[in-house]
């Protein structure tokens, strides 16, 4: 693509949906397992979709991935000597969605008793190599697709953005090669301007029951669907969940009352936390939780309120039967 961006400072966005189809075809397809008894085999035959959006995107000399799209995969394969098909669906595949969090639904065509073993078969032996070739997606997506959208760096004048430049390829690399960041432990002090976020969600059951669930750590590895990284529900008690992409500290805990913590974002600048604090407001016959956060980081409204709708309210209501998912 033609590039005028005088050192990496404007806003460059480029459109990828059509090489995550080529990307997915060529990574998806073929995948392949047979049952150690040799009666059932299944192999992933096409991409029958790809929705959503995906895009490259670079600022004062950083690049990031934004992307959330679903994806159908068809299969075909043999139940003994009964010819079995269907499809694989993965509902999201999201920028931050991490490796164990990926949904997989199975359907088969005509679907019988006798096909049953295709399915289990799927989910024992296709799924795991799903998983590992998606997440490795995003960072594919910006060794491709990154230079498109940003001068190199020797063309470039301004220190601030070829600072940028030379930090996001460091990262870039350290993340192809599974490097992870430390969880951090320390108050709010990171640079930020912030914001203050509110939300508000009903459940069909008991303020005492809603403030167990969000502090009991066998519910809590029910809902976020692992087991925390460390979870000590007590004041001054750290916490690091779904794989470490949310951590804090518990600061107050007034019980079936409310929680106070302090809640960051693996992606936030190191240091930097939001106070959160959830109110249990007991009703006749329901509970209403009133999230309120101060110190989100401008730009992250969005991906806060939506991280907390999906992986917290949903997820717990679809876990424990909570009330409806709108």
């Amino acid at each position: 693509m033609v590039l005028h961006n005088p050192n990496n400072w404007h806003w460059v966005d480029k459109n990828c949906v059509d090489w995550a189809k080529s990307y997915f075809s060529e990574k998806l397809v073929g995948i392949s397992a047979t049952a150690g008894d040799g009666q059932t085999s299944v192999s992933i035959t096409k991409l029958a979709s790809l929705t959503g959006d995906v895009d490259v995107n670079q600022r004062k000399g950083k690049v990031i991935s934004l992307f959330d799209v679903k994806v159908v995969l068809d299969y075909e394969g043999t139940v003994g000597t009964t010819p079995v098909s269907g499809t694989i669906t993965i509902p999201e595949v999201a920028y931050d969605t991490e490796e164990d969090e990926y949904v997989f639904e199975v359907s088969i065509s005509e679907e019988t008793k006798e096909k049953q073993p295709a399915r289990e078969l799927i989910r024992a032996k296709i799924v795991p190599e799903l998983r590992q070739k998606l997440s490795a997606f995003g960072h594919d997506l910006i060794k491709t697709h990154g230079k498109d959208i940003q001068h190199p760096v020797t063309e470039n004048k301004s220190q601030f953005t070829s600072s940028n430049q030379t930090a996001a390829v460091t990262t870039a690399t350290a993340a192809g090669e599974g490097a992870t960041a430390a969880t951090e432990k320390s108050s709010s002090s990171a640079a930020y301007n912030t914001t203050t976020l509110r939300l508000e969600s009903t459940f069909n059951t008991t303020a005492a029951e809603l403030y167990t669930t969000f502090l009991d750590p066998a519910r809590v590895a029910a809902w976020t669907r692992s087991a925390p990284v460390k979870f000590t529900a007590s004041e001054d008690g750290e916490y690091a969940m779904f794989g470490g992409n949310v951590s804090g500290k518990f600061l107050k805990l007034v019980e079936n009352k409310s929680i106070e913590m302090l809640w960051r974002l693996k992606d936030w600048k190191p240091e930097h936390f939001a106070d959160l604090k959830i109110v249990f407001d007991q009703g006749q016959s329901e509970t209403k939780a009133i999230v309120t956060w101060k110190g989100v980081p401008v730009g992250q409204e969005d991906v806060t309120r939506r991280n907390f709708e999906e992986y917290y309210i949903k997820s717990i209501k679809l876990t424990f039967g909570f009330g409806a998912v709108l």
